[in-house]
């Protein structure tokens, strides 16, 4: 009789670990889907983001090249040295604070863009926080 207990707590141990083990691949799996949507959502967000950037990368290039076809075109209108050096430090100072405008709103967007990144993934660093 004292086998049977024994064989008897031993499959109860068995069963015990299956069924560990099945919630536990049940757990894998649900943590990989979780991944793969966090992911693919992330991956979206940075698509949009990237091409909101590469939108605005353009169209500041095209005024840049705008302004400073216009600029030219004034300095060779010039008709003296000194409207010359007015129409360069014009020019100068527009394209300058045109440069620093930019850099801040390509600033902004790509802080948007690490956000909407990281976004998806905030629920699944606070499960794992948790546990």
């Amino acid at each position: 009789m004292p086998e049977n207990g024994k064989e008897h707590t031993q499959a109860a141990r068995t069963a015990g670990k299956e069924k560990m083990m099945v919630k536990n691949i049940d757990d894998m799996q649900q943590i990989g889907k979780d991944s793969m949507d966090a992911t693919l959502k992330s991956f979206g967000a940075c698509s949009k983001s990237a091409q909101a950037i590469a939108v605005e990368l353009a169209d500041y290039s095209k005024k840049v090249f705008e302004q400073g076809t216009a600029a030219t075109e004034k300095l060779f209108g010039a008709k003296s040295l000194e409207k010359a050096f007015e129409v360069q430090s014009d020019y100068v100072k527009s394209a300058y604070e045109g440069f620093v405008a930019e850099a801040t709103k390509l600033g902004e967007l790509y802080t948007d863009l690490a956000k909407e990144a990281y976004k998806p993934f905030e629920s699944s660093f606070g499960k794992v926080a948790m546990k």
